[in-house]
């Protein structure tokens, strides 16, 4: 496989964006295809079935632009379909979920996890799943957030609302005494500030975009897929199913940076 090829990422809508800019850091002579499904977002509240068929439609879109690797940077579908995907193509494909369970395994002391995320990603016990069987001693507490997303959207990350409601959030988690959390939703670390603030000092947070932005450098680098273009920076474009003027305002929010490229596919 061509190592000059782009990384491809996609996402129910915006929230996967958090990992394109992990990877801008970490990776920046790396293209990126993103593609949000912003006509069919949200996916936390959707069936197994329906997340699954969307996530096989967004992965064909990104194999037609031709990706080395595909990113599922929503953790609804890296709960519901990643095997689906890795069963219908020949390429690496990576989730969050996974890249997110080793490096909370890595950080807890207690071995006592939270875990907050949708419904979806909550309902499904993906995260246990995954957890229980790297470390079969660790203890996982789940929470899910569902106003965080719609928060997170209207940028209201620091409105004493935002305080508030995670605190109603997080409180039972706060009691089952967690060392780590595992911000289960690529939106989430944008309340990192405020999250970390309700649980205090001794939980530390685990960036899944972090994650998944190391998790990918090492699969690149054990494939021989790293690129080795001598430029210093990257091209990325991005595409969305719906409505491209309402989305760029906040990515660039996401992103900390000018999109440059941003088009309207149909899946």
């Amino acid at each position: 496989m061509n190592s000059f090829k782009p990384i491809g990422v996609f996402d129910s809508g915006i929230g996967g964006l958090t990992v394109v800019r992990a990877l801008r850091e970490r990776l920046p002579k790396e293209d990126i295809i993103y593609f949000g499904d912003t006509a069919r977002v949200p996916y936390g509240n959707k069936s197994q079935t329906t997340i699954e068929r969307f996530s096989l439609e967004n992965a064909r879109f990104l194999i037609e632009h031709q990706v080395k690797m595909i990113v599922i940077a929503c953790n609804s579908s890296s709960a519901f379909a990643l095997q689906s995907l890795r069963a219908s193509f020949r390429l690496p494909i990576l989730g969050v979920i996974e890249a997110g369970a080793k490096r909370a395994i890595q950080t807890t002391e207690n071995r006592k996890i939270g875990v907050i995320g949708t419904h979806a990603t909550i309902s499904s016990r993906a995260y246990e799943t995954v957890l229980e069987k790297l470390d079969s001693r660790v203890r996982v507490f789940s929470q899910s957030c569902p106003l965080f997303v719609p928060l997170v959207e209207e940028h209201w990350l620091y409105d004493e609302v935002t305080f508030e409601i995670a605190k109603r959030y997080l409180s039972s988690l706060r009691k089952n005494d967690i060392d780590t959390l595992i911000l289960g939703c690529t939106h989430y670390p944008l309340l990192g500030d405020v999250i970390s603030r309700v649980m205090g000092d001794g939980v530390r947070l685990v960036d899944s975009a972090t994650s998944m932005a190391i998790e990918i450098e090492k699969v690149l680098r054990e494939q021989g897929l790293e690129t080795n273009r001598s430029r210093e920076r990257s091209q990325a474009r991005y595409f969305v199913s719906d409505d491209p003027d309402k989305f760029v305002e906040l990515a660039e929010k996401f992103l900390g940076e000018k999109i440059e490229q941003l088009e309207k596919a149909y899946v």
